[in-house]
């Protein structure tokens, strides 16, 4: 089968051209892409009114443009939709579709340069090793193209990467770098969690250049398949060795239906509510008993085929991620404290791992713990009934509970609000940087496991799994032992509180004491001025970015009046970064209204 070709950038016919050049046709991009996604909602861009079937064919057509310019930017850019491929629960269906695609129609590169590619490395022509090998490539991926081939008698593919591949990271990896920097001083994606962003471009930077060593992605095959050998349900193919090299990657061919193509997996006859928890459990053996796990788990690299009634076949392993043993020994703990509904064991794996920190207000990040423990068994309960409901053909459930689940939700989140924002500026909160693969890769098989299974719960297959995993760590009486721990140690600290409070009435009458006189000083936090203050630091700065915007359109417009066209361009450049900073200023601010709407209880 011919992979069809699809016009690709600069990049696709690998011209050396400037980190300059490749800057500008970056922000040319994205700032085209916000400009056309603000026209989507301005109701003059529809002739004879806004419609939603016209957004819709509006958004068909900017997905396209989307896609088609993520492919003209290149394999990074290409990585990025293919992150977002699969969350129909982020993007609307028009640009999910669309972005599927790039794991179809990546355009390859000419087979002149694959065969080139494949003789220096080998050292030998093609007719010399293979018996067979055919010229036109069966898939292409950002990163390289598969060829088929025949060796010694058997099927093989052979991976072969794009040319000029590092030199085009090295620009890109940099314009990267300034933006992880300034989002590490800003953070304008969250004004709580503080994410230690330099830390997550290292962690990526060093995951993409890995991913162009192809000695390393074999290695990583092998060690995924050893971890695997014991489990008949995944499948990882052979690498052969002696015709792999740095660039070019020699495996056998095992081939597969994509695991998100629905309609051919039920003509295969598989069961796809058994395939949706094969993906569950073998993503929690990769992390919570191998500590080594496939960080791009898209539709493109899991295939299934009909061996023993379905089985798993995963591709591509040059991006993987490590978990340390106390970060898997927290996410053992952290389940366990959402099976206990215990907030407190949950807060103490949490800090276990390097997510939380124990200082700033915790009462309220107790109590925000409490309410999405509560949050989330209801959810589990809501599920049961509607799936019950279901089955038994109940009509009309659907449509109500979703509107009652609506309700209930603004609510809760009313209630809760004042702890958020609480826990907001204090930033208890720190991300490791691998963590970014683990959220993406569970992110991931929750798009693909509700495609395969419309009432897939990804915490209903997590949990019993987590709690076999716990109870065959603490063999025989363990479990009973440390629980009954526990309430000893609840017991004792309720009975040594008694002798407390006389020592407690004391330091209480010491410390109104020192207030009278003036030694203590108290700080009371008014939440709501807090918001005020915040909204009017953002209008500011939004005033600020508008004059700045204008100055330097204005001198653009002088510069350029002058014939000094260089200068000129600079200056609308710099025009337009300051709009697009403002553009972003003017999200944060209707997004900061619609939070007070949500905690005043005014929606």
């Amino acid at each position: 089968m011919k992979v069809s070709v699809t016009p690709g950038g600069r990049w696709n016919r690998f011209k050396a051209y400037s980190t300059l050049q490749r800057s500008l046709e970056i922000w040319a991009f994205v700032f085209s892409f916000l400009f056309k996604q603000w026209l989507l909602g301005r109701k003059f861009m529809y002739k004879g009114g806004i419609t939603e079937e016209k957004k819709m064919e509006r958004r068909k057509r900017l997905a396209k443009w989307l896609k088609e310019g993520l492919l003209r930017l290149g394999p990074t850019f290409i990585k990025i939709g293919q992150q977002f491929s699969t969350r129909s629960d982020i993007l609307p269906k028009e640009y999910v579709d669309e972005l599927a695609e790039l794991q179809d129609q990546v355009p390859p590169f000419e087979s002149e340069a694959a065969v080139s590619i494949l003789e220096e490395e080998l050292g030998c022509s093609v007719d010399q090793v293979f018996e067979k090998f055919d010229r036109d490539p069966i898939a292409a991926a950002s990163l390289g193209q598969v060829h088929r081939a025949v060796l010694n008698g058997e099927q093989v593919v052979i991976k072969i990467q794009r040319p000029g591949l590092k030199a085009l990271f090295d620009i890109d990896l940099k314009n990267l770098r300034v933006i992880a920097e300034n989002l590490q001083k800003i953070d304008p994606k969250s004004d709580g969690a503080k994410r230690d962003w330099v830390a997550i471009y290292d962690e990526c930077a060093n995951v993409l250049y890995q991913e162009i060593d192809y000695n390393r992605e074999a290695a990583n095959a092998e060690r995924f398949a050893a971890n695997f050998k014991d489990l008949s349900y995944v499948k990882v193919p052979r690498i052969y060795w002696k015709y792999t090299t740095p660039q070019v990657l020699t495996m056998e061919y095992v081939p597969g239906i994509k695991i998100n193509k629905i309609k051919a997996l039920d003509r295969l006859g598989v069961d796809r509510q058994r395939l949706a928890r094969y993906c569950v459990e073998s993503y929690l053996e990769q992390i919570l008993r191998h500590g080594f796990f496939h960080a791009d788990p898209h539709p493109g690299n899991i295939a299934v085929d009909d061996f023993n009634g379905g089985r798993l076949i995963f591709y591509d392993f040059g991006m993987m991620g490590s978990i340390s043993s106390n970060i898997r020994e927290g996410l053992l703990e952290a389940f366990y404290g959402v099976y206990e509904k215990d907030a407190d064991k949950v807060l103490e794996a949490m800090v276990q791992m390097g997510v939380l920190v124990p200082t700033g207000d915790m009462t309220a990040v107790r109590r925000t713990a409490q309410f999405f423990l509560k949050s989330f068994q209801d959810r589990l309960a809501a599920q049961k009934e509607q799936k019950a409901l279901a089955e038994s053909e109940e009509s009309g459930y659907k449509r109500l509970s979703k509107g009652e689940r609506e309700d209930k939700k603004k609510l809760r989140l009313a209630a809760i609000g004042e702890d958020l924002l609480s826990i907001s500026s204090d930033q208890p909160f720190r991300f490791p940087a691998t963590f970014t693969f683990v959220v993406r890769a569970f992110s991931v098989l929750d798009g693909i496991g509700k495609g395969l299974d419309p009432y897939f719960d990804i915490s209903e297959i997590a949990k019993p799994y987590a709690l076999e995993i716990l109870r065959f760590r603490e063999v025989g009486y363990d479990v009973v032992i440390r629980d009954f721990k526990k309430r000893w140690q609840r017991q004792a600290e309720a009975f040594n509180n008694l002798f407390r409070q006389p020592d407690r009435v004391a330091k209480l009458a010491d410390v109104i004491e020192r207030l009278e006189q003036g030694d203590l000083k108290l700080r009371v936090r008014t939440l709501e001025s807090e918001r005020s203050f915040k909204r009017v630091s953002a209008v500011q700065q939004n005033i600020a970015q508008a004059v700045f915007a204008g100055t330097f359109l204005n001198l653009g417009t002088l510069l350029y009046i002058n014939a000094m066209r260089v200068q000129g361009t600079a200056a609308f450049f710099c025009s337009a970064l300051f709009g697009l900073k403002l553009l972003v200023g003017l999200f944060k601010v209707k997004r900061l209204d619609k939070q007070e709407k949500l905690i005043t209880g005014t929606v």
